[in-house]
């Protein structure tokens, strides 16, 4: 089975050379990937800024967590204690990530989610540390939203650990 999607990833990317760089980077991680998502996230049409637009654009703490891959101190972010019905977006591109139903109190101090909304967060590998996690990014603009874990509540068993700074939150209107 393994060989088979490796087959389909090389036949994949020579259908999408533009997509070359995707596909060999989400190859390695193939098995902890279906095929449809890999398919699926493909499709997000990119956001893509200098970092001098960046930097104009967020706010010096937003630009370091976003783009620097940095995190807020615990406890501090604004979002953290948001219990209002709505769809937590990507701050840097407004993307949807999370809904409100979804969030719940891990006590970690950063606003924790058990899912996400579709396939609108992309995962990657952080070895940053001497720790290996899971690192989650906004799947249109790439910033760092955070890490996921697996002792999160049912029905996933997921807590994605999300810093509130790369976060916005629109309220759903009654």
């Amino acid at each position: 089975m393994k060989y088979i999607i490796f087959a389909f990833i090389g036949i994949l990317g020579m259908a999408c050379t533009s997509q070359v760089s995707t596909v060999q980077k989400v190859s390695s991680e193939v098995e902890t990937k279906t095929l449809e998502t890999l398919v699926i996230s493909d499709t997000i049409k990119k956001v893509v800024k200098s970092e001098d637009d960046w930097k104009q654009q967020l706010s010096e703490q937003e630009y370091y967590v976003l783009r620097k891959k940095g995190t807020e101190r615990a406890f501090t972010g604004e979002l953290l204690a948001n219990k209002k019905t709505g769809t937590y977006t990507c701050k840097a591109c407004n993307y949807p990530l999370f809904e409100s139903g979804t969030k719940f109190k891990s006590g970690t101090g950063w606003p924790s989610f058990y899912d996400t909304i579709g396939n609108n967060v992309a995962e990657d590998k952080d070895v940053a540390y001497g720790m290996v996690r899971t690192e989650v990014l906004c799947a249109r603009c790439d910033g760092h939203l955070g890490h996921v874990f697996n002792d999160g509540p049912k029905p996933t068993g997921l807590r994605y650990c999300i810093n509130s700074v790369s976060l916005s939150f629109e309220k759903k209107q009654p």
